[in-house]
């Protein structure tokens, strides 16, 4: 990746369309892993975790919903993740140039200090790419969060919906829960991605990019998902409260609602659907840096 930085970022108009047609890419599939997580994650009842499983879910939503359901908020979905994927690769190529400058080019190629810029880079990409598209990002959860009872009618009704009766900061609900997780989650998933492409790439430099690059994406979503999904799970929550006329009942911040889900749920609810993560996570992020690092490579060569 950073071989071809200085080529690729120049002008900046060609990489944030290179990072949305790479998110674009991943959306156009099914979103059955993502819908599932969801709808696991949004519920607090302990018999219900003991019960449940993804099998059993997918079986309700079918029964319940139609077949259609699983690709429900899909829409707000693509309109979310465009944007936000652009800014994240966007930003995350120029907090890296910013930090190597800072640095000073003698340690550029220090192995301890490429990972440094790389966690760090990541971590500030993802918080920036999420502040700005965050209202999009709690609608996207909301419309894929009801059930049989249809509240909001669309994105835009979302947004009216939410200002009205929440108020404008309604928009932001979660912020601090998603900048948490966020931050260390595209941290994880750069730095991993990177270490795993270079060590790979040392050993096997005959390897296709694209081979290359959707196997360590693959790792890197796995890895980052596992060490942050408790946070994306409190976030989604805290989103939620309030929608359809639910209940408030996370009204002592991010560390209440961690002390809350333990409490009612013990430890395994804070991983309460970590299984369709995993569905979703291993295919998206792989195609994701798959296709952005292939996207990179066509684009390089265009004068």
């Amino acid at each position: 990746m950073e071989a071809r930085v200085g080529m690729v970022v120049e002008g900046g108009q060609r990489s944030l369309n290179t990072d949305g047609a790479a998110t674009a890419a991943t959306k156009l599939l099914p979103q059955n892993s993502h819908q599932l997580g969801t709808v696991q994650g949004m519920h607090s009842d302990v018999a219900a975790l003991n019960k449940t499983s993804i099998w059993c879910e997918a079986s309700r939503i079918i029964n319940e919903e139609g077949f259609r359901a699983f690709w429900k908020g899909n829409m707000v979905t693509i309109a979310h993740r465009l944007p936000y994927s652009a800014v994240n690769f966007y930003a995350y190529e120029r907090y890296k140039n910013i930090l190597h400058s800072m640095m000073g080019e003698n340690r550029r190629g220090n192995s301890s200090a490429n990972l440094f810029v790389h966690f760090v880079g990541g971590g500030l990409s993802g918080m920036t790419a999420a502040s700005a598209t965050y209202p999009l990002d709690l609608v996207r959860t909301r419309l894929a969060a009801q059930r049989s009872t249809i509240y909001y009618r669309g994105i835009s009704h979302a947004f009216t919906t939410i200002c009205r009766e929440e108020g404008f900061l309604g928009l932001y609900k979660g912020l601090g829960a998603t900048l948490l997780g966020v931050g260390p989650s595209i941290a994880i998933s750069f730095s991993v991605y990177e270490s795993l492409r270079s060590f790979w790439q040392s050993q096997r430099p005959n390897d296709s990019t694209a081979v290359v690059s959707l196997a360590c994406g693959s790792l890197s979503g796995v890895a980052s998902s596992t060490v942050t999904f408790p946070l994306d799970l409190v976030r989604r929550r805290m989103q939620l409260e309030g929608a359809g006329g639910r209940a408030r009942v996370y009204n002592t911040g991010l560390f209440g609602a961690f002390g809350r889900i333990i409490q009612n749920e013990g430890i395994r609810g804070l991983y309460r659907g970590i299984l369709p993560e995993y569905y979703k996570v291993v295919p998206s992020v792989g195609i994701v840096f798959m296709t952005y690092e292939t996207l990179k490579m066509l684009l390089s060569s265009i004068p």
